[in-house]
């Protein structure tokens, strides 16, 4: 199985480049261990952006009605006929810098760590996976946490006692 995904990845603020300097490499390590865990195989282009709290408010209330920031969002590029030899717009991914940083704090994260998972969940959204059932939220788990250990990241739902975190994948 081959897959493939061209990034371009937009910083809004330099607090990224000084936090993850490979953050381009570490999102598609991300994305396409994410994608062979999922068993998804096309060549696509994603956009990630590398924004603040301020800014991923905006988008959150915008498009999601939530008048608040979050850590990551997922828009799913619009069907379009395909441009033959290019990849198909999978969509976009946002990420908020304050937010990433404060629970990775909390949780006691690398926020190297973080960011992978993130881009994981994330990238799994854009190829159809949901957590609105604990049925699908299972599911999508499996895969992240199959996904962040092929790249050496434990799983972030478990805590250092060995219990599960509410943390993620099944937010409020």
């Amino acid at each position: 199985m081959t897959n493939s995904v061209t990034l371009e990845i937009v910083t809004e603020d330099d607090r990224w480049l000084q936090a993850l300097p490979d953050a381009e490499t570490l999102a598609e390590r991300a994305i396409l261990s994410g994608f062979t865990q999922a068993s998804y195989s096309e060549s696509v282009s994603i956009c990630v952006l590398l924004t603040t709290d301020s800014q991923i408010q905006t988008l959150n209330q915008t498009y999601r009605g939530k008048n608040t920031p979050t850590n990551v969002l997922s828009f799913p590029a619009q069907e379009m006929p395909p441009i033959p030899g290019e990849p198909s717009p999978l969509g976009d991914i946002a990420l908020a810098y304050e937010t990433l940083e404060r629970e990775a704090k909390q949780a006691n994260l690398d926020l190297r760590d973080h960011f992978l998972h993130l881009i994981v969940h994330a990238s799994l959204h854009l190829i159809g996976y949901s957590h609105d059932v604990d049925e699908e939220a299972d599911r999508m788990e499996a895969h992240e946490i199959a996904a962040l250990s092929e790249i050496g990241v434990s799983n972030p739902y478990e805590t250092s006692t060995g219990v599960t975190a509410t943390y993620g994948t099944r937010e409020p």
